[in-house]
């Protein structure tokens, strides 16, 4: 199975934002070559919310590129197998902790988001992950900064994508 294909069967068990669904599988019937960045039409990515509920905390980037506050994530690469690895991936190379585990049930959110040309759309595709006891994270290339933020700071730091990320994960949690 592809990493086309596993995409594919990932949307199709997704059950919230029916619309936002859709044009993620119209995008994927389209462009067999939807799944990475060369794409111009856009392409999905993977992303997740590290997560260390014993602490109420979630572990946010300070994007390099763009100075904002966000969830581990990026492009999806020809060697993952599947979303959910692309993502855990993602997390666990931008967060620097290992022992990452995405929490069950599949994605959490989707989010589409313009981008600057060549290419024109982020299809993100959105997990949570669930930090270590003792989880102690490093900083990447691809940061500014890195810092955990309790659940009630995050809406004063981030833009609605993420607070609704949050917000999800939460429910998902309880």
């Amino acid at each position: 199975m592809t990493l086309h294909d596993d995409a594919v069967l990932v949307l199709k068990g997704y059950e919230d934002q029916p619309e936002l669904r859709d044009l993620y599988l119209e995008h994927l019937a389209a462009h067999p070559d939807g799944m990475y960045k060369p794409c111009g039409a856009g392409h999905l990515t993977g992303s997740a919310l590290v997560v260390d509920p014993s602490r109420g905390h979630v572990l946010l980037t300070l994007h390099k590129k763009l100075g904002m506050w966000l969830q581990m994530g990026g492009h999806c690469e020809p060697g993952d197998p599947t979303m959910e690895s692309a993502a855990l991936r993602e997390a666990t190379e931008e967060s620097g902790i290992p022992g990452l585990t995405l929490l069950p049930g599949g994605p959490v959110r989707l989010d589409r988001h313009p981008i600057p040309a060549p290419c024109h759309w982020h299809l993100d595709v959105q997990y949570a992950a669930l930090a270590p006891a003792g989880a102690a994270e490093r900083i990447s290339e691809e940061s500014l900064d890195l810092r955990w933020f309790a659940y009630d700071e995050v809406a004063g730091v981030a833009d609605t994508s993420v607070v609704r990320l949050m917000e999800s994960t939460l429910a998902r949690l309880s």
